[in-house]
């Protein structure tokens, strides 16, 4: 145990790097922007009653509310009017500072309507993705046919490319058949995963074949043999691969900013972090944060209920 404590300090030291991110991102989103930029207050700040500026800028008051409210202050000017009226506008506008974060989270931007794309375009993704790959990798291991060796490097050179290279022309073809700013365009081009069919072909690898020689004896066809039978074993598999998958196009910035260019009501969880992007003033970090936590919530959740079958289809056991 003693000759191991570098090891255990090695992997102290890279949690803390992978935790030190998410630690300020939940600690800004409890804290008012005084104590952000001064960075003081702790990991949930004081809390102490803040000012929506925004909010009091609403309510200044026009001539005629001055004219309205001149009963409630008898005997003062216009100008003593409109401060009692701010003044009691602040009073309405304060309050604690994770409220104000989250509260302006959901009202700045229709974070709702931008969670709701995210999950019609991730799970469309997944499913899609799901629909090809098992066919494709099922064949790729357990059919024999002319070139199947060739085909499976030709999947492995696939998982060379990076998505960056072919966006352009990926682009340019979805342009010219007029599908930008639609929910195809966003799902479409990542309707097939290579490391999907890579996965689930190293999977279906570790099945015995005379589960599936018994399964054509009993007369199922290669398509029934995929869905009634290799389905139900790759569970495990599947649901590392929906880890991957819906991990990296929730989170994707890059493809949603090309190809949804003026339209709000396709903007996904990611883009919706632009809404709180300032201008010479700085950025609202604390709505911010809020947002990219509310972000980042439900695939936390969603690992640690799977954890355990995600950990099986990573290891790729097969059937025992």
């Amino acid at each position: 145990m003693t000759r191991d404590w570098w090891k255990h300090l090695i992997l102290i030291l890279g949690v803390i790097i992978v935790i030190a991110p998410f630690y300020m991102m939940v600690s800004y989103s409890f804290k008012s922007p005084g104590e952000i930029d001064r960075g003081e207050g702790g990991f949930f700040g004081r809390q102490e009653l803040m000012v929506d500026e925004h909010c009091v800028k609403l309510r200044d008051p026009s001539r005629d509310e001055i004219a309205a409210a001149a009963p409630r202050f008898p005997g003062q000017s216009d100008r003593d009017i409109r401060d009692q009226l701010m003044a009691e506008a602040e009073a309405d506008c304060a309050m604690r500072p994770v409220v104000f974060n989250y509260t302006k989270a959901f009202t700045e931007a229709p974070l709702l309507r931008y969670l709701l794309n995210g999950v019609i375009v991730t799970a469309s993704i997944f499913l899609l993705q799901v629909v090809v790959a098992l066919p494709a990798a099922y064949a790729l291991a357990k059919l024999r046919f002319w070139g199947r060796e060739a085909v499976f490097g030709l999947v492995l050179f696939c998982l060379l490319i990076p998505v960056h290279a072919i966006a352009l022309p990926l682009y340019i073809l979805l342009a010219k058949i007029g599908l930008t700013n639609t929910y195809a365009a966003l799902v479409v081009p990542w309707s097939i995963s290579v490391f999907g069919i890579f996965l689930m072909r190293q999977f279906f690898m570790t099945v015995p074949d005379d589960l599936i020689d018994a399964a054509r004896m009993d007369g199922m066809g290669e398509f029934a043999i995929v869905w009634r039978v290799m389905l139900p074993t790759a569970i495990p598999a599947l649901l590392a691969f929906a880890i991957f998958s819906v991990v990296a196009h929730w989170n994707d910035y890059f493809w949603p900013r090309i190809v949804v260019t003026g339209n709000r009501d396709l903007f996904t969880p990611p883009l919706g972090l632009r809404e709180f992007k300032g201008g010479g003033d700085g950025s609202d970090f604390g709505p911010m944060m809020a947002t990219a936590t509310v972000i980042v919530t439900p695939l936390i959740v969603a690992f640690l209920l799977a954890q355990k079958r995600f950990i099986e289809g990573i290891t790729l056991n097969g059937m025992k």
